[in-house]
């Protein structure tokens, strides 16, 4: 087991909640700030979702990945760039008649998921091996789409993290290495806590990381309250952790957190109480063969 830690930031996600915390970053300039603070605060990876500055929701557009893009470039950080490929996925059946798309569906081509990856090249992206029921959706992926969409990664020459919600997901995944659509070692993100996904809890956990190809390289992550207690968790069985605004918007029972730095700082500080240290940057590109 290593003794050094990668800390992903999840900077923004695409759930409407920056009413629910003003530090919720927006607009790309917010976004790129904030995952620079998070990466002076000791994330390794910054992961990245976009949103309209006008509305505030969820956005596919390219201008405004790039505008995040370049702002952290030109900083010369050496934070690893991982943007996602999750939007384009939410199928939302009509409310009267359920085989009719209803209001709310978003449902992208794989290169139209992939159009930003492709132009930017950033060293890592998401890849959410995953259909799965939401409270009113279903998040819509099916094994074709998924293959065209990491080869697609692959040829920008970028990793994929893959993401999985349930033990199945993993499934799914080994296929997709096995036919060759991703190069080893491959990396994956455990989702816990998501509703109707594997729950927040050591068991399951440890049953995930457990049903992952050998010398496959992970991290996790728990929503909500379950953060910082997934962070501990991860570190004890070997992973690397995941925590952000993404995913918790609180420091702890009835403080919001007032920026991902904050939530970055909390999270070293369980790392290295386990005794564990932080990996930097090219640490983590070494660890991950980036």
């Amino acid at each position: 087991m290593s003794n050094k830690t990668i800390i992903t930031c999840a900077v923004t996600g695409s759930a409407p909640t920056p009413g629910l915390n003003p530090a919720v970053p927006v607009t790309p300039e917010e976004i790129a700030s904030s995952a620079l603070a998070a990466a002076e605060a000791g994330a390794a990876i910054v992961h990245i979702h976009v949103r309209d500055p006008q509305t505030t929701l969820r956005s596919m557009q390219r201008v405004h990945y790039e505008e995040v893009v370049e702002r952290i470039r030109a900083s010369k950080s050496e934070v690893i760039l991982n943007l996602t490929t999750g939007p384009g996925a939410t199928f939302k059946p009509g409310d009267m008649a359920p085989d009719v798309v209803g209001e709310g569906t978003l449902l992208k081509s794989a290169a139209e998921r992939l159009v930003h990856i492709e132009q930017l090249k950033p060293e890592i992206c998401s890849l959410d091996v995953a259909t799965m029921n939401f409270r009113e959706s279903v998040f819509l992926n099916t094994p074709d789409i998924l293959s065209d969409m990491a080869d697609r990664a692959k040829s920008a020459g970028t990793k994929p993290e893959i993401e999985v919600f349930d033990t199945g997901q993993i499934e799914l995944a080994n296929h997709l290495i096995a036919a060759g659509h991703i190069d080893n070692p491959p990396y994956f993100q455990l989702c816990l806590g998501i509703s109707y996904g594997a729950k927040a809890t050591p068991e399951s956990m440890m049953h995930m990381r457990n049903c992952l190809p050998d010398g496959a390289l992970w991290s996790a992550f728990g929503i909500s309250r379950y953060q910082f207690p997934m962070v501990a968790q991860a570190v004890l069985l070997g992973g690397n952790v995941r925590v952000g605004l993404e995913d918790y918007l609180y420091l702890s029972r009835g403080e919001l957190a007032p920026s991902n730095a904050a939530l970055v700082e909390r999270a070293a500080a369980i790392i290295g109480h386990l005794g564990n240290q932080v990996a930097s940057p090219d640490e983590a590109r070494k660890m991950l063969g980036l």
